[in-house]
């Protein structure tokens, strides 16, 4: 008679760049046999219905923010010891085998308690620089498992943690990854994404639209652009693009993005750690514009490690000017086998065997690999 596997904890924060992976884990996983059960924070809801999991579970949590703001330190600290709380008792009940974190504020509270209660755990970090949740939690964590073989801040104790796995992505981003680059005809359609996930679209609102509107006629009547934009610059955009004769599909969310991904010639994007894995996986050429002031410039760290392997195009926005980008884009699109080169390099950088490595690290730190 067949043991049933014990049930593995996720725990993720509510944004795309934490919870993708761990939707990438959760349907491997779910492939050998374990429940899967994932925690997170308030903003998670909009994704708990499509992620392959037993339950998805809320839990109060916070960013602790400025240490000058006492008032907004306690409040954090107390909606954390709360989160904690409710944890232990979530953890109780569920008896995981092992608790996974995925990054963000949001996991605190579970792997805390995973310590409390001697439930081993472990630490994804998905960007190029050890995030600071990730940070406070690798110290008691069994082991860091890394998505580029050099992550910055990863040293001393800590080091000898590191296990590189990649950053694991959904299965509809390996399906679309056997779509091949599409062929760039002359005189044919110029396929262009543009998407700036939860935090940047509203650059790409304002500065897109116009650069595109200074290209050529000839290359704006062959434009075929999707771009996400805020719901409240849907309008705008879509009267900007129109007014320059560009065939444009413009929308604040995508469901089958890496298909659309799949399907493009070129994508302006930020450098989300996602972002970055889902173009090297499915081998897409890219201009990135890494989000200024972000958290130890972690997204900066990760359009350059893919620029340096020639895959991509790293542009700060302080330099990328409306007519900076029409600029880029007029020669790149008189270069279809630039494009076409670029794409191959990115798909050189790609982990398409992430999610098994990284199941493979549950499975060592539980005592449960397979021969």
């Amino acid at each position: 008679m067949t043991r049933e596997l014990p049930p593995i904890l996720l725990a993720a924060g509510g944004t795309g760049g934490h919870l993708f992976p761990a939707f990438a884990l959760a349907e491997e996983l779910g492939r050998r046999g374990y429940p899967v059960d994932l925690v997170t924070d308030m903003r998670g809801d909009r994704y708990g219905t499509g992620f392959p999991a037993r339950s998805v579970y809320q839990l109060p949590s916070a960013t602790p923010g400025s240490k000058r703001n006492p008032i907004a330190l306690a409040r954090a600290g107390f909606t954390l010891l709360r989160g904690i709380r409710k944890a232990r008792k979530l953890l109780r009940n569920l008896k995981p085998a092992a608790v996974v974190g995925f990054g963000g504020y949001p996991t605190i509270p579970p792997l805390v308690a995973a310590r409390m209660l001697g439930v081993p755990s472990i630490v994804h970090e998905q960007n190029a620089v050890l995030g600071r949740a990730n940070r406070a939690l690798a110290r008691h964590a069994a082991a860091v498992a890394t998505s580029f073989r050099k992550t910055k801040k990863l040293d001393g104790p800590l080091a000898g943690k590191a296990r590189f796995t990649g950053n694991p992505v959904r299965d509809a981003v390996i399906e679309a990854a056997k779509t091949p680059y599409p062929p760039l005809d002359p005189g044919g359609p110029l396929h262009l994404l543009v998407f700036g996930g939860s935090q940047g679209a509203r650059f790409f609102s304002e500065a897109v639209p116009p650069a595109l509107a200074t290209l050529p006629a000839s290359v704006r009547q062959r434009l075929k652009l999707v771009q996400q934009a805020r719901a409240e610059d849907v309008a705008e955009v879509t009267s900007q693009t129109a007014a320059a004769g560009i065939d444009a599909e413009i929308a604040p969310f995508f469901k089958g993005l890496p298909q659309t991904m799949a399907g493009s010639h070129l994508v302006i994007a930020r450098a989300g750690a996602s972002s970055v894995a889902e173009l090297a996986v499915i081998g897409r050429p890219s201009i990135l514009v890494p989000l200024p002031h972000s958290l130890d410039s972690d997204q900066l760290e990760n359009a350059t490690n893919l620029a340096e392997s020639g895959g991509s195009w790293c542009i700060e926005q302080r330099d990328l000017s409306p007519l900076r980008l029409a600029t880029e884009l007029g020669k790149l699109f008189e270069q279809p086998e630039k494009l076409a080169a670029a794409a191959a390099r990115a798909k050189a950088q790609g982990q398409a065997g992430a999610v098994g490595l990284l199941a493979d690290l549950v499975e060592d730190v539980i005592g449960k690999r397979r021969a």
